[in-house]
């Protein structure tokens, strides 16, 4: 056997171990289910239940509580809209002869492949639910994507749409701390990350793609044919090879580490050079003739997605605040309003034109969360996190019920499919909400160690209160409050931190906060 295989097969007991590791009979230290469960009664009574996958509506409530963190905040819309993205999220978990795995749209659509799978959001998929306390559906539905093609091998619309598949599986082991299923797919991850080189990569070594491969169909800058290099794709593959070299690193093989290493370098500062308009201060889409296209367009904040650009770049985030750049009253626009091709692609047919989509929100949010624990910079502040965070919740509503679409007009907040063809997009499962406000507005930044830090991009002055309560990390269960007064909580003033019910850390006000985590218990 080899070292690594060795390796391999230690962690694979280790990660047994892992996955019976106590959360407890009850992993809430604070706050008491009950209290939101009737958020779920709601949805479950808003419409009749049509497509039933693996969780129907009358199990919905009992998963939430045993898989996902409880939230508890001033703004009760939303609060509701947390509770709602679970309750969407476990729509689409389905069960399958090739394991369990998650559908992007609820009902069947023409460019899915088997069990109505697509690959556009893979990446959201499994940030959202990495923050789950039952991670074995995650598990098959990776290796679905591996393994459940032809003779063993990927399945081949993998391919079909770009992804950020290797890094956000990476990203996963951050939160469990456990990195069985990446070193089992090692070699398939490295293979798949060839086929892109083989299929997709310039002479010059940048990679192409139409937009529909982006998943982003109708945009100013590209088309359904033009081979453009865009900020997407390219942001992508070096996470991949950033994240392929970490994983062979801890494998215990540094030629394949070096190799991917070698790789995200080259790519990421080809790209920075390719795509940085230093005149327009942003990342632009190169056209196949070579000039840049007159656009800027939301795609442009993807490589701080993945901490790509440096401090020099930052002047880009300027532009979410301007009501001429991406400032809209419903959200961020896909592309910059002051264009002259703003929405004029039509609607209904997945226009990406200016419209607000969840997809690019998750994505640039995630990317300002970046910025904004990076270095200093005079552009955007947490206000600014909070502010879009707040208007994309706010967007969660159709006729005064909790809703998620496709889409969504930028001025008035009305979802624009419309028709028969808006019982497909109806909880369309094609971005994250719930691992930004643990992440981001709640402020658990995952580590690779075992030191639990919390940064809330909450801003001074926002709210009062707020409890994330009974977070999956690490093979323990974290929750973190803040409470100005320490009256909502009675569990003292500031920001705290607890771990299976032990304070670890405090603060008289929000800020960064560390610990070292005591160890895991395990179960007898």
């Amino acid at each position: 056997m080899t070292c690594a295989r060795a390796l391999i097969t230690l962690l694979a007991v280790a990660g047994a171990c892992f996955s019976e590791r106590a959360f407890g009979e009850q992993p809430f230290t604070v706050l008491k289910p009950e209290a939101y469960s009737h958020y779920v009664e709601n949805f479950n009574a808003m419409e009749p239940e049509g497509v039933v996958n693996l969780i129907p509506n009358a199990g919905a409530w009992d998963w939430i509580v045993a898989n996902a963190p409880l939230f508890d905040c001033p703004a009760k819309q939303f609060e509701e809209t947390y509770y709602f993205r679970w309750w969407t999220y476990r729509k689409h978990i389905r069960q399958t002869p090739d394991g369990r795995v998650l559908t992007e749209f609820i009902r069947p659509v023409s460019h899915a492949g088997p069990h109505n799978t697509v690959a556009c959001a893979v990446g959201h998929h499994l940030a959202e639910g990495r923050w789950l306390r039952d991670q074995t559906f995650l598990d098959e539905y990776a290796r679905f994507w591996f393994r459940a093609g032809p003779n063993g091998g990927p399945a081949p619309h993998l391919h079909k749409f770009s992804s950020w598949i290797a890094a956000a599986l990476e990203d996963r082991n951050l939160a469990t701390g456990d990195p069985k299923l990446t070193l089992e797919l090692l070699d398939d991850l490295a293979t798949d990350h060839r086929a892109w080189e083989r299929d997709q990569r310039n002479a010059d070594g940048l990679y192409w793609s139409f937009d529909v491969r982006d998943g982003m169909e109708e945009s100013i800058s590209g088309s359904r044919t033009a081979k453009n290099v865009r900020p997407t794709i390219n942001s992508y593959m070096v996470a991949n090879a950033r994240a392929i070299a970490r994983i062979a690193a801890a494998a215990g093989r540094p030629g394949l580490a070096e190799e991917f290493t070698e790789k995200a370098d080259k790519l990421q500062a080809d790209m920075i050079a390719a795509m940085w308009d230093a005149d327009g201060k942003f990342f632009r889409v190169r056209l196949e003739n070579g000039e840049f296209s007159s656009a800027r367009e939301e795609i442009g904040f993807v490589p701080w997605m993945f901490n790509i650009p440096g401090p020099e770049h930052a002047a880009a985030w300027a532009q979410i605040k301007d009501p001429q750049g991406f400032w809209a009253p419903w959200g961020l626009t896909t592309a910059e309003r002051r264009h002259p091709q703003f929405r004029t692609h039509g609607t209904g047919t997945c226009e990406w034109d200016g419209a607000v989509w969840p997809f690019a929100t998750s994505q640039t949010l995630r990317g300002l969360a970046n910025v904004l624990r990076g270095p200093e910079q005079p552009y955007v502040t947490r206000r600014d996190y909070f502010e879009q965070l707040l208007a994309y919740a706010r967007s969660h509503q159709m006729d005064g019920k909790a809703y998620l679409g496709e889409y969504l007009d930028e001025t008035n907040g009305r979802w624009l499919i419309t028709g028969p063809k808006a019982e497909r997009s109806k909880y369309y499962n094609h971005s994250t909400f719930n691992d930004l406000v643990i992440t981001g507005l709640a402020g658990l930044v995952p580590r690779e160690d075992e030191t639990l830090e919390i940064d809330p991009l909450l801003p001074e002055g926002a709210w009062d209160w707020f409890c994330l309560d009974g977070v999956p990390y690490h093979g323990r269960s974290v929750t973190i409050v803040w409470d100005r007064t320490g009256e909502r909580y009675d569990r003292g003033k500031g920001l705290a931190a607890w771990v299976d019910g032990v304070e670890v850390a405090r603060s008289a006000t929000l800020g960064r906060l560390t610990a070292e985590m005591p160890p895991a218990v395990a179960k007898p």
